[in-house]
């Protein structure tokens, strides 16, 4: 696995010390948002000269961009909306090839006007998921294009709030280029941890084979996601990493959900969390070491998902050859 981070928890006057502050914590790897450039997320367009800034200063700090935030409404109940997005959507995505970054990070979207990440009770309507197919389709559409994965994330507020509907997105997609963002600090209710373990173990039955990107928030004692360094609250690390381990998936792991002050702690958390790991696997294959270091980045072509971003940035790398 790749550690990284999102790249907007450094606030920096310029893009090139935004990627410096990233490479100082000694990470190789970000998930990007245009946020970082002054623009909103899905700007309404993106100047080639801004994209080569871009690339100029990941190259010069040497951090790939492992995925770009691409979240609109995909559920909004204006149609309009719906297809502002999408439209805003294909600019990223063009962006995103020209930039050398796999994979597109979507939003399931809510049936709530003003929050994207709020709850409503129309989001388990049939019409919510109609609509979500249909913008799913016209998405893929754009992903095919530009050679793109598309990466969904099961959160409690969307019409996507679980792991088994996760599973039947995917299902009724039926499109190899989408995906799954798993972050386990999103698919508990406040007040449920103790669900820990069964929710954790249905996520990678239903999910497993199709996780291309991972994320790591901390979870407080109520269950609350965020706004802790990794380490100082309640999610179950090993539980997750190992279970990430088994099944398989060797890409990024990016960190978020804390201040620029929590990124030493949270990393050097992770990094002993994720060499536990590699001298467990090690005991346990001693004749199949993994490797540790690399440099290098994800192709938008890999043939499987769990090998995308094999070989990323300078943070550690602990790849698996599946379970």
């Amino acid at each position: 696995m790749q550690l990284g981070i999102f790249a907007k928890t450094f606030q920096r006057p310029t893009l090139e010390e935004i990627f410096q502050a990233v490479a100082s914590h000694g990470l190789g790897v970000v998930q990007f948002n245009f946020a970082c450039a002054g623009l909103p997320s899905l700007p309404d367009e993106i100047e080639p000269s801004l994209l080569d800034r871009i690339r100029r200063a990941t190259t010069r700090h040497q951090v790939s961009i492992a995925a770009v935030s691409g979240t609109f409404n995909m559920i909004h109940p204006d149609a309009r909306q719906r297809r502002d997005g999408l439209r805003r959507l294909g600019v990223v995505a063009a962006a995103c090839a020209r930039l050398g970054a796999p994979v597109l990070t979507l939003c399931t979207g809510t049936r709530d006007l003003e929050n994207m990440w709020g709850a409503h009770p129309d989001n388990s309507a049939p019409e919510a998921w109609q609509d979500l197919t249909a913008s799913m389709a016209k998405a893929l559409a754009i992903a095919e294009t530009h050679q793109l994965i598309l990466g969904i994330e099961p959160e409690l507020n969307n019409v996507v709030d679980s792991a088994l509907q996760a599973r039947r997105l995917l299902d009724d997609m039926k499109s190899p280029r989408l995906k799954i963002v798993l972050d386990p600090a999103n698919l508990f209710h406040p007040g449920n941890l103790a669900s820990w373990p069964s929710t954790l173990e249905d996520a990678f039955a239903w999910l497993g084979v199709d996780i291309i990107l991972a994320h790591a928030k901390e979870l407080d004692g109520e269950g609350h996601a965020g706004n802790l360094a990794l380490g100082a609250g309640h999610l179950d690390w090993e539980d997750y990493l190992t279970r990430l381990d088994g099944a398989g998936f060797a890409g990024p792991l990016i960190m978020h959900g804390f201040e620029e002050g929590d990124v030493p702690a949270s990393t050097a958390f992770l990094k002993q969390k994720l060499g536990k790991l590699l001298i467990a696997q090690e005991r346990k294959h001693p004749l199949h070491p993994e490797v540790v270091g690399g440099r290098g980045g994800p192709q938008a072509a890999s043939p499987s998902p769990h090998r995308m971003g094999r070989g990323l940035g300078r943070g550690e790398v602990l790849e698996s050859d599946g379970p």
